[in-house]
């Protein structure tokens, strides 16, 4: 029983890490955007659509 209890707080520990490090990345794309001045070629719908592409990686992450 000890075995699955420290395996259990094990993933939850990662799974907080990995969450942490999604919200600084988040907050780093955040960062990033308002700093940048407006591109005047890109449309916002290209500039969300790539926004979505960045974030669907961390979000599909294997959760073992």
């Amino acid at each position: 029983m000890a075995t699955f209890l420290k395996r259990q707080k094990e993933m939850k520990r990662l799974e907080k890490q990995r969450m942490k490090a999604e919200r600084r990345s988040q907050k780093k794309l955040a960062r990033s955007t308002q700093n940048e001045p407006p591109a005047e070629n890109i449309s916002s719908a290209d500039n969300e659509a790539s926004r979505a592409t960045i974030a669907a990686p961390s979000e599909s992450a294997p959760h073992n």
